[in-house]
């Protein structure tokens, strides 16, 4: 016995093998067998077999016009052996009848489900509404199918462009565009991303970067809305002195700049003065809600989205050939006693004198030079002062560190500018500068840095105002983190450390300097009129913002740079690179802050120097592929023509960062950080954040190279 039933939505032939009751074992055409219940079975036959009866009302069906069965079916429910002995007449055969049953049940727009093989038609306006539906899918799947050729093609459809950023980093994913593309991508084994730039929907692979960023970070742009520029409250007393900064080529910027004033007996008065937007900005204004949001300047090759509007920057900063308003610290130093012996705060206006800049002075401005009091370069008296007391400091700062248990400081990694030259076909081409940690200038502007942030971090905890502190462990686990209470930062041998040296340039900063000038303006009172009081919610809160927003800063820097790195390796040319092992298989690169894994130094010592051939580079994946040449006979043995070649570099221009250059272990961290980037996660991703206290290359305040 053969049996027409329904199972699981849908209706099936089968051999009765056995019958138990109201139950029924029965096996299908293809050889499974199912336990059918009597209440679901249509028809009960004898001819022909199930198999049979499936091929020949596979071919019946497809023969019916659904139009007229509809037109053909009463109003009313009724069964499906009903409407077939209406449409095939009153001897309507078994096969007809199961196709009948099929064709009304493989149409649900037509005829609605009433039960076990029972129908409805339905209604006229309903199933008008219904096939118009069905005629727009039908259209809909034709232009999806002609775009995911389009792009299987390489071409970009008309309907894409403009779309490009929304259907890769915001898609809508019911739109005809996403499922293209996502249908394109699966067929073509292309992530959607590599894909549009194939296209041509995305520019190019820096393009891509720099979009994705901006899409996470700077949804609604990177525009700012029109805003009032404040004046300085407040009637400032000018003071005494002619202060200078020290920055790189590119910084407009300008935070912090320096003065030396000679006292009676030898002694001296050292000036850090620090750009104070912090007098014409206010808590909860229109300013303070662009600088909560944005918290910190973005640096990246050849470009910067500041966190201030520029005409904001552009009155606040430290111009020369203008008085600037200040937060001055002023520290009296006794050299022969070498001692600190009074420390002062104030707001005033400074006269800043020259914007000095590390490509013009660096080569003029040695050790050599400030100690012997010889050369000739702006304010060599001051600078040789202040290098003095920048070895005094740094000495300090080491016993400290000692003390700790940690080894004094090392400056021997490089630093890396990134600078971006027009061409005259419009493209770019890219400088990689490289100078080493250390030089004259550098120390000077890092170990006064530390020094305001040291002291204003200490002024602040002295009077209970609370402010934003950086603290470290020198061991284990307890790598540098942010808190509202004073607490040692052992990496840099000081008791504590409030970044404040940077207001301009992070929203940190110039919290610390609302707070530090209310103790400088109102002394034992600061504690009741600072804008944050003790164990304010916002100040948690902005603590906690920003240390996420500025780890996703920096990884943009890094995969910005790591892009420029590949791109440099194609412009010059480049088949073969020296590179040094790090751990594991990773490499980094001698001329160019590049790191890489090649599996075959998996077992390498650390240190080891090898000749690499460069195979190929992928700009979206980020990716290096590189075969070993040559493993030098030991570490720094290198032939000649190697050596020479990091030395192509034009001036080496560079800001160092004043706490990433005294962190803890900073050399061993960036190292593990940059060899874990250098396996990026998936299409766009980038080397993280720079260890320590600051991005790499970066001074006190951004990265180096983009100030």
């Amino acid at each position: 016995m053969q049996l027409l039933f329904e199972e699981g939505g849908e209706i099936r032939a089968g051999t009765v093998l056995t019958q138990q009751g109201e139950a029924y074992q029965v096996e299908l055409p293809a050889g499974k067998r199912t336990k059918v219940k009597s209440r679901d079975v249509l028809l009960q036959f004898a001819q022909p077999s199930a198999a049979e009866l499936v091929n020949e009302t596979a071919g019946l069906s497809a023969d019916i016009d659904l139009e007229f069965l509809w037109e053909c079916a009463p109003e009313d429910e009724f069964g499906f052996g009903d409407l077939a002995a209406e449409y095939y007449g009153a001897g309507a055969s078994v096969v007809q009848q199961a196709a009948l049953a099929m064709t009304l049940h493989g149409n649900p727009v037509y005829f609605r489900r009433k039960g076990r093989g029972r129908y409805q038609r339905a209604p006229e306006d309903q199933l008008k509404a219904a096939l118009a539906a069905l005629e727009r899918k039908r259209q809909q799947a034709l232009v999806q199918a002609e775009y995911e050729s389009q792009l299987k093609a390489r071409t970009l459809p008309e309907a894409f462009r403009g779309k490009a950023l929304q259907l890769l980093f915001k898609p809508d994913k019911n739109s005809l565009e996403y499922k293209a593309l996502d249908a394109a991508c699966t067929a073509l084994g292309m992530s959607p991303m590599r894909l549009m730039v194939a296209v041509g929907g995305i520019a190019s692979a820096r393009a891509l970067h720099e979009a994705k960023f901006l899409s996470e970070c700077f949804p609604k742009g990177t525009g700012f809305p029109e805003v009032t520029v404040p004046e300085p409250a407040g009637d400032l007393p000018v003071a005494e002195v002619e202060a200078f900064s020290i920055d790189d080529v590119t910084t407009t910027e300008i935070d912090d700049a320096l003065s030396v004033t000679p006292l009676d007996g030898g002694k001296i008065r050292v000036g850090v003065h620090i750009a104070a937007p912090a007098l014409g900005m206010r808590r909860g204004d229109a300013l303070d809600a662009i600088a909560r949001q944005r918290l910190s300047t973005v640096y990246f090759p050849g470009d910067k989205i500041t966190m201030l509007p520029d005409p904001v920057v552009q009155r606040y900063t430290l111009q020369e050939g203008r008085l600037c308003p200040a937060l001055s610290l002023y520290v009296t130093y006794d050299p022969e006693a070498q001692l600190i012996l009074a420390s002062e705060t104030r707001a005033e206006l400074v006269n800043i004198a020259a914007n000095l800049r590390h490509n013009l002075l660096e080569d003029v401005i040695t050790e050599t030079a400030l100690a012997e009091g010889t050369g000739d370069y702006p304010f060599r008296d001051a600078l040789a002062h202040l290098w003095r007391f920048a070895g005094f400091l740094y000495d300090e700062r080491q016993k400290a560190r000692m003390a700790s248990g940690l080894r004094p400081e090392s400056h021997n990694r490089a630093d890396y500018s990134f600078y971006l030259d027009a061409l005259p076909d419009g493209g770019e081409r890219v400088r990689i500068e490289q100078r080493h940690r250390g030089s004259p200038l550098d120390k000077i502007v890092a170990e006064l840095m530390i020094l305001a942030n040291s002291t204003w971090g200490k002024l602040l905890a002295d009077h209970g105002v609370p402010g934003i502190y950086r603290t470290q462990k020198a061991w284990g686990m307890n790598r540098t983190r942010m808190q509202t209470y004073p607490a040692p930062h052992e990496g840099l041998g000081v008791a504590q450390y409030a970044w404040s040296t940077s207001p301009l340039r992070r929203y940190v900063d110039l919290v610390n300097q609302w707070q530090i000038l209310a103790v400088a303006q109102h002394g034992v009172t600061a504690k009741l009129v600072a804008p944050f009081k003790p164990k304010d919610a916002d100040l948690l809160a902005a603590v906690a913002d920003f240390e996420g927003t500025y780890a996703a800063y920096a990884e943009h820097q890094s995969t910005m740079e790591r892009y420029w790195c590949l791109r440099w390796l194609q412009q010059e040319n480049r088949e073969r690179m020296v590179a040094t092992v790090l751990k594991d298989g990773a490499v980094r690169f001698a001329e160019i802050p590049l790191v890489t894994r090649v599996p075959e130094l998996a077992q390498a010592q650390r240190g080891t120097q090898v000749l690499l051939e460069i195979a190929s580079t992928d700009e979206i994946s980020l990716e290096v592929s590189c075969r070993v040449l040559e493993v030098f006979a030991g570490e720094g043995e290198l032939p000649e023509e190697e050596l020479a070649a990091g030395e192509e570099s034009d001036e080496e221009v560079a800001e160092i960062s004043a706490e990433a250059a005294a962190d803890v272990a900073a050399e061993e961290i960036a190292e593990e950080q940059a060899v874990a980037a250098a396996q990026p996660d998936g299409e766009g991703a980038g080397t993280g954040p720079a260890a320590g206290d600051a991005p790499s290359g970066a001074r006190d305040s951004g990265p180096a190279g983009h100030a």
